[in-house]
C-alpha cells in the first residue's frame, strides 16, 4: 500500500507488516549535507597549503629570467640574441658568473633583491669588458658605476629620444619611460635618453677599464615591454657587444653564510615527507571514519518495551521538532490498513482503491475523505488534532458500516 504526497515522488511505503513514513525537511537535508560541506572546506585548505607549501615559490619565475617566457621574463630577447650568434651563459652565483666572464664578454647583472654587499660586487669589478647593471641600487653604483647617481623616478612618462652619441642609443632612438633614472657625475660619463632634471634612463660610464652601462629600465629586457618603442634594439645592441654574453641574476646562495644553521638547516630531509604522508593519513581517516552507513535497518532487541511507551517516545519526538505530518502520517498509515480490513479489500489495494471503498460504505463526498487520507496537510496543532479525530470518526463510520445489524445505511 503506498501513500504518496500531492505533488511529490511517492515517499512512504508499507509492504508486508513493515510500515515506513518518509517527509524529508530542509533541516535534515541540510544537517546530512553538513559533514560533506565540512570536509570538503578541510580538503580545500589543505590543497591551498600544500600548494603554498610546494609551489608557492615559483610563480610565473624570475623576474628578467633568461629563459623564463612569463611577461615579466627575458627569453625572448636572450632567444634572439643567440640567434644572432651571442652565446647566452645563465649564472645564479658569483662564481658561476666570475668563471664564465672574461675579458671578450659581457655581464648583465640585476639584483633587485640586493644580494651582492659591497665585497661582493668589488669581486664582480673587471671581471668581463662590457658590464649592463640593471635598475642598479646605491651599493651597485657606488662599487660598480662611482660617476653615476640615482635621481628616482623619472618626471616624464612619455616615450624618451636618445639625444646622446652612443651607438646602441642611437640605433633604438627611443624607448619606453623607464622606473629608474641616473645622473651624469664623472668625467667619461654619457648620458643617454633624457628624462628631466638632468636625469637619464641609460648612462655609459668607464671603469677600471671596463665599459659600463647602467639601465634604469627593466621593460627594455621584459617579454613584456621589449616590443616597445626602440627597446628591443637597445637591449640587443647593448648585449650583442660581444660574442659571449653571461646572464646573471644574484640569489640567495651569493649572501655570506652568518650566525647559527637555520631550524631548516638542521631538519631531517625525511621529517617533510613524513609530514605530508601523514596529513594524507589524515585525511584518509576523515573521509572513511565519516562515511555515511546507510538508512537505518529493523533488528530485534532482547527486550520488550510496551506499545504505549513508544508511541508516546515517538509523539514527544514529533512534537519536539513540530513534525505535524510525519505525525499525521503515521496516524493515516494504521488507519488505511484499518480501513482496507473493514472494506474487504487486500493489503496490496492503494489509497485510491481504499478512499473509493470507504467513500461508498460511509455515504461520503469522495474528496472529503481523500483529504482526510491523504491529502490534508496540518499547519498547526488545532489542524493535527482537527485531522486525528476525523481519522477516528471515518474510521468508526466505516467499521458500523461494515459490521452486520448495527443498522447503519450509508450517507448516515
Amino acid at each position: 500500500m503506498t501513500i504518496t504526497e500531492p505533488g511529490t515522488a511517492p515517499a512512504r511505503t508499507t509492504t508486508g507488516a513493515t510500515t515506513a513514513a518518509t517527509t524529508p525537511t530542509m533541516r535534515r537535508v541540510a544537517r546530512r549535507g553538513l559533514f560533506w560541506v565540512v570536509l570538503a572546506v578541510i580538503a580545500l585548505v589543505f590543497a591551498v597549503v600544500v600548494t603554498l607549501v610546494v609551489g608557492g615559490g615559483s610563480g610565473g619565475g624570475v623576474d628578467l629570467g633568461a629563459s623564463n617566457p612569463a611577461p615579466q621574463g627575458a627569453q625572448a630577447v636572450v632567444e634572439v640574441l643567440r640567434q644572432h650568434g651571442v652565446t647566452v651563459t645563465e649564472a645564479s652565483t658569483l662564481e658561476e658568473a666570475s668563471s664564465a666572464a672574461g675579458p671578450g664578454s659581457s655581464i648583465l647583472v640585476y639584483d633587485p633583491s640586493g644580494y651582492l654587499d659591497s665585497t661582493r660586487l668589488a669581486e664582480l669589478r673587471g671581471s668581463a669588458a662590457t658590464m649592463v647593471l640593471v635598475d642598479p641600487d646605491f651599493a651597485e653604483l657606488s662599487v660598480l658605476a662611482p660617476g653615476v647617481r640615482a635621481a628616482g623616478a623619472p618626471t616624464s612618462k612619455n616615450t624618451l629620444s636618445a639625444e646622446c652619441p652612443v651607438v646602441a642609443a642611437v640605433k633604438a632612438g627611443s624607448i619606453s619611460s623607464p622606473a629608474r633614472t641616473y645622473r651624469v657625475g664623472g668625467v667619461g660619463t654619457t648620458g643617454c635618453f633624457p628624462a628631466g632634471n638632468d636625469a637619464f634612463a641609460l648612462v655609459t660610464t668607464t671603469s677600471a677599464g671596463r665599459t659600463v652601462h647602467v639601465l634604469g629600465s627593466t621593460d627594455v629586457l621584459s617579454n613584456d615591454g621589449i616590443t616597445r618603442a626602440g627597446n628591443a634594439a637597445l637591449a640587443l645592441n647593448l648585449l650583442g657587444e660581444h660574442a659571449s654574453l653571461v646572464w646573471y641574476l644574484p640569489t640567495l646562495a651569493d649572501v655570506p653564510v652568518t650566525g647559527p644553521p637555520s631550524l631548516a638547516e638542521l631538519t631531517p630531509g625525511w621529517v617533510t615527507p613524513v609530514i605530508v604522508l601523514l596529513l594524507v593519513v589524515a585525511f584518509a581517516t576523515a573521509i572513511w571514519r565519516g562515511r555515511r552507513f546507510g538508512p537505518l535497518v529493523i533488528e530485534k532487541l532482547p527486550v520488550i518495551v510496551r506499545a504505549g511507551e513508544t508511541m508516546e517516545g515517538r509523539a514527544r519526538l514529533y512534537q519536539r521538532s513540530s513534525s505535524r505530518l510525519r505525525a499525521i502520517d503515521g496516524l493515516r498509515i494504521g488507519a488505511v490498513s484499518r480501513l482496507a480490513s473493514h472494506a474487504g479489500l487486500p493489503r496490496t489495494a492503494s489509497v485510491t482503491e481504499v478512499v473509493d471503498a470507504v467513500a461508498a460504505l460511509t455515504g461520503r463526498d469522495r474528496h472529503a475523505v481523500r483529504g482526510i487520507l491523504l491529502d490534508g496537510v496540518p499547519h498547526s496543532d488545532a489542524d493535527l488534532i482537527r485531522l486525528s479525530d476525523q481519522l477516528l470518526d471515518l474510521e468508526t463510520a466505516t467499521a458500523r458500516a461494515t459490521t452486520p445489524g448495527s443498522g447503519h445505511r450509508p450517507g448516515e
